[in-house]
């Protein structure tokens, strides 16, 4: 793939997990003539990322990362964005923009404003991701095809989202624009309750265990395994989005619970119509992602075992 034209030339990376490192590696391979620092709050994993290759340039204090950028992007959980900001506040050079990876974004672009009053702030969610985590999970083709978030205040200056929109294209996202609380709506449904119910699902086939003599893991079942791999992913991450985003998922989850209760009384009545007509439904939702092109059709949506 040819580089683009780089919209930021030099870029601070704060976070060098899964997400972080994707940043930072996507950033160096797409975007011509881009400087990237990486910095992470533990010395462990920014000696990995320094010994991999990471970014161009690992700081050792979060002040040296930011000291020239155009660009910061904040890769913590959400739980620490303000902290994460507030350390490095006083040395953020005057015309540099703030954006972030948060999965969350009202309460993100609260906790970023509140500690970054006269800097511009481009709230971002790139919806991409894995169950891995660390430096090591990174990779620079994760965001390929895939959607990025922005949120941006309404008197945001419009130039800094051009740029901030450039960027995640040059990474080879597609970009679209949203309010932060209809974000955290949206996300809620579609990403922060499949979870809250995979978590549920997993801990509930662990408590049973014992009565089952370890045939729920010996015979899991591919809809079983799937809900295992959304299980494994940062616990650090995801405490933070069900606590930064609550009410939004609380609201989806009471709508959840009162379709899930008729489709339980659908069953105990042995209403057969009702169910086919549900599962008929859901099903043409399933190929409308595929259509999207956010999902593989393959078997096995096209995994291999090997």
């Amino acid at each position: 793939m040819t580089a683009a034209p780089a919209p930021f030339r030099r870029v601070a990376v704060i976070g060098l997990g899964l997400l972080g490192g994707s940043v930072a590696r996507a950033a160096r391979s797409r975007i011509a003539g881009v400087h990237v620092t990486g910095y992470d709050a533990s010395a462990e994993v920014r000696a990995r990322a320094a010994a991999i290759d990471l970014a161009d340039t690992i700081a050792q204090r979060a002040q040296e990362a930011v000291a020239q950028a155009e660009l910061v992007v904040f890769c913590v959980p959400v739980g620490a964005m303000a902290a994460a900001a507030a350390a490095v506040a006083p040395y953020l050079p005057a015309g540099c923009i703030v954006s972030d990876v948060g999965s969350s974004k009202a309460s993100v672009l609260q906790a970023l404003g509140e500690a970054l009053p006269n800097h511009t702030i481009v709230p971002a969610h790139p919806v991409a991701g894995t169950e891995q985590s660390g430096p090591d999970a990174g990779f620079a083709t994760l965001f390929d095809r895939r959607w990025c978030i922005l949120t941006p205040p309404e008197a945001v200056d419009g130039q800094a989202v051009a740029r901030v929109t450039a960027f995640w294209e040059a990474l080879g996202a597609r970009v679209e624009l949203m309010d932060a609380a209809h974000h955290d709506l949206v996300l809620a449904v579609t990403s922060h309750l499949p979870h809250l119910i995979a978590y549920t699902i997993v801990g509930t086939a662990s408590d049973l265990e014992d009565v089952t003599q370890s045939e729920v893991i010996k015979f899991s079942a591919g809809g079983f395994r799937d809900f295992t791999r959304i299980a494994a992913s940062d616990p650090t991450m995801w405490r933070d989005v069900f606590l930064s985003n609550r009410d939004a998922v609380l609201q989806m989850l009471q709508v959840f619970t009162e379709d899930l209760a008729e489709l339980q009384k659908a069953i105990r009545k042995g209403d057969g119509p009702a169910l086919f007509d549900h599962f008929t439904r859901t099903r043409a939702i399933r190929r409308s992602i595929i259509e999207l092109g956010q999902d593989d059709a393959r078997p096995d949506f096209g995994r291999s075992d090997h």
